[in-house]
């Protein structure tokens, strides 16, 4: 897709909600007090798990029983830590726990009637650094992955997305065939994790090192195996068509270690314990005819480990060929084949599938991880892996003066932890390290790698305040498009005084539209002056300024807009991101466009503001803000407010005997990923608009007076009881604060 962003610095309206009024303003009730429950021990945000200086070497460990269950209860002197075989001083230990040991509230399994419409998800939470407990890549190697073995991995995904992943899980599901953008699929939203997931597919041009290929007949691809004592035919062009193939198999090799060293640098400055699950079906890592092979794989292995020691990086593997025969399948054609000459064939494959099911042993091994192979049960490996990132044990001391040598600067010193307790235990530890420090004073930063390092966060920066409000529309003449509000708080930007009443401020701004494949859709990379005069600016103080970006969309799918910006003058970074998820509005199922909301302020009287009006009846539109604009990119509100939403409803389904639609619409709000306020169903009452498979629909609620400040998320469900079951729910939600 190729397109560029008309971004134009909007100071007057430009756009209405549609169709304000069609549902009744409800009070939100204020969610009733609750007791803080204690966080379980964890590292502070700036802690670093591993950490390699001259001073102080830390490192983290595993320690499980004989049954494989975590021992949790470990004293300082209970533990012996040898670097290189000598003991070393403990100053500092502790078991950090990223996982509630708290049980899971009871599923309570409510009756639902015949063709009843499926339950409304809950909205993501949008997590802080500091309530991160889990980060964690799933790399899903599709570089390797055969045919059959995809609906598997996809299944096994989409039941840890489901069932196993906890809130305040950071996820990323990951492509070794996808794009660099992957890193900014950190996430809490499920919506964007099954879209990667759907991204999942076999590629025809993978690397053929499965254990199931079929077993040739040809004789010139007998010739080709070393294991057989046949002839080769001297043919230039085999030859030449042999080393394109090896070529092949090496560049995707280096590619998916390659994959893995870009997201292990990505996870380095994120919080939680940080994990890598690698899901692949390995690759040759010995090759007794090619040297080169051998050490190209083991330089890369071996900067790979190194490096997600450093980035506090633990890397699983799972294998998902599962249980395999090792043996003739039924997809194997051994006609023609003499049985002396099927031995040699069977022994090459199982030897090729031993040496790739342990190609990532040693990586897994050397950073404190495990392996799974022969299992078909893949969600119980991934459920497994999460087990294992329920805590671990922090250990650091002081190391000797030769540990940093410069004379032994190459030298690898390896750790090794002994458990003094009585009985039988299992020590997962990070192999070592090389007599490196790691460096203690950061690099300098150019304003640009700023920008780039707000934008890939997936957490937003709040030097300078952004709010984006994405959403998608259907037009039935200019097809599908995004529409997008950039909110900035302009009283965070510098301005100087200029002749004239003028006041200037330079801003640098990013935007990037990421696809669902975690590749870059557009770009845009610009240096903007802004100029305000006397009222204008003493308005944009108040309301902010609003951007106005506009994307057309060739094809439906999963988008994220990211946005970063710097003040030039105080050299202060914001950055907001948001994802809309753009459906196949020609697929005839039920769809909502993005939401749209803003406040209007409420009647004043002699006797105070009025009490919201009767169940029924339609609530009248006053905008407090001079720029409607800004007040629907700023979604601020105070308690006590009436907020309004908008929003665009295609393909509902039209009553034969009305002629209308029977839609009913029922808005949510949540706290924390709590519901604090669940309304009706009302029905929805199109009017007069004329085209009815495009809606516009509209409502209000009354925000609570003792409603706490904060983040919430506005719900939107609508439901068509004309539709069929799976297709007769959609639902879109849209964060707001609430200020005093």
């Amino acid at each position: 897709m190729t397109y560029r962003f008309p971004l134009v610095l909007v100071l007057i309206p430009m756009m209405v909600l549609p169709s304000l009024a069609q549902q009744p303003a409800r009070p939100a009730k204020t969610p009733p007090p609750s007791q803080p429950t204690p966080a379980p021990q964890k590292p502070e945000p700036d802690d670093e798990v591993v950490r390699i200086t001259t001073n102080l070497v830390q490192v983290d460990a595993v320690v499980t029983d004989k049954n494989g269950k975590q021992v949790t209860d470990l004293q300082p002197d209970e533990i012996e830590m040898f670097e290189d075989g000598k003991p070393q001083r403990v100053t500092n230990f502790s078991y950090i726990l990223t996982k509630s040991d708290e049980p899971a509230a009871p599923r309570i399994k409510l009756p639902v009637a015949k063709n009843a419409p499926p339950m409304a998800p809950v909205p993501p939470v949008r997590l802080r650094p500091e309530q991160v407990r889990r980060t964690m890549a799933l790399v899903v190697d599709d570089l390797s992955l055969a045919p059959e073995n995809v609906y598997y991995v996809r299944r096994a995904l989409k039941k840890f997305v489901d069932e196993q992943m906890e809130p305040n899980d950071l996820v990323a599901i990951i492509r070794t065939g996808g794009g660099m953008g992957a890193l900014q699929q950190f996430t809490t939203d499920k919506r964007l994790l099954y879209a990667a997931i759907e991204k999942i597919k076999w590629l025809p041009a993978r690397r053929s090192i499965g254990a199931f290929a079929p077993i040739p007949t040809d004789p010139l691809e007998l010739a080709q195996d070393p294991a057989l004592a046949l002839p080769k035919p001297a043919d230039a062009d085999r030859d030449r068509s042999q080393d394109i193939d090896k070529l092949r198999e090496d560049l995707f090799t280096v590619g998916t270690l390659g994959a893995l060293n870009f997201i292990i640098r990505g996870l380095k400055d994120l919080p939680g314990r940080k994990s890598v699950l690698v899901v692949s079906e390995g690759f040759l890592t010995i090759d007794p005819a090619d040297l080169s092979h051998v050490s190209r794989i083991g330089n890369a292995m071996t900067r790979l480990t190194d490096l997600a020691s450093r980035a506090s990086v633990v890397v699983y593997a799972m294998d998902p060929r599962g249980l395999q025969t090792l043996n003739l399948t039924a997809a194997d054609s051994g006609g023609g084949l003499m049985p002396h000459e099927i031995g040699p064939i069977l022994s090459s494959m199982r030897g090729a599938a031993f040496e790739t099911s342990h190609a990532f042993d040693d990586l897994v091994e050397q950073t404190g991880g495990f392996a799974i192979a022969n299992t078909n049960d893949l969600p119980g490996g991934i459920r497994k892996v999460m087990e294992d990132q329920k805590g671990y044990y922090l250990i650091g001391y002081r190391p000797d003066d030769s540990t940093f040598d410069s004379s032994r600067r190459g030298k690898f010193h390896k750790f090794s932890l002994r458990i003094k307790r009585p009985g039988k235990f299992n020590v997962r530890i990070r192999s070592g390290f090389y007599g490196i420090p790691d460096i203690e004073t950061p690099t300098a930063e150019t304003p640009r790698d700023r920008l780039i390092g707000a934008l890939t966060s997936p957490f937003g920066s709040a030097g300078v305040e952004l709010r984006l409000t994405s959403l998608f529309f259907s037009d039935p003449k200019g097809g599908l498009s995004m529409r997008s509000l950039l909110h900035i708080k302009a009283s965070d930007l510098t301005f100087t005084d200029q002749p004239g009443d003028w006041h200037q401020s330079v801003i640098n701004m990013i935007a990037m539209t990421f696809g669902d494949n975690g590749l870059v859709v557009d770009q845009l990379s610009l240096t903007h002056t802004l100029r305000l005069k006397g009222a204008a600016y003493k308005r944009a103080l108040i309301d902010g300024l609003t951007y106005s970006i506009n994307v057309p969309i060739k094809r439906p799918g999963a988008y994220q807009l990211r946005t970063a910006l710097r003040d030039v003058d105080s050299d202060r970074v914001g950055s907001a991101s948001q994802f809309v998820e753009v459906p196949d509005v020609k697929k005839k199922r039920l769809a909502l466009s993005g939401l749209l909301i803003r406040a209007e302020s409420p009647r004043v009287g002699s006797g105070g503001p009025n009490p919201p009006p009767p169940q029924g009846q339609n609530v009248g539109v006053q905008v407090e803000d001079s720029d409607p604009l800004a007040a629907m990119a700023r979604r601020q509100f105070q308690p006590g407010t009436v907020m309004n939403y908008g929003l665009g409803i295609y393909n509902a389904q039209v009553d034969k005997a009305t002629g209308k639609p029977n839609l009913l619409i029922q808005t949510r709000l949540f706290k924390e990923g709590k519901l604090v306020y669940a309304g009706q169903q009302i029905a929805f009452d199109p009017g007069n608009q004329v085209d009815l498979k495009r809606l516009e629909a509209g409502g209000a609620i009354q925000l609570g007076t003792q409603m706490a400040p904060g983040e919430y998320v506005l719900q939107v469900i609508v439901i068509d009881p004309l539709a069929k079951s799976k297709d007769s729910l959609a639902t879109q939600w849209i964060d707001f604060e609430i200020t005093k």
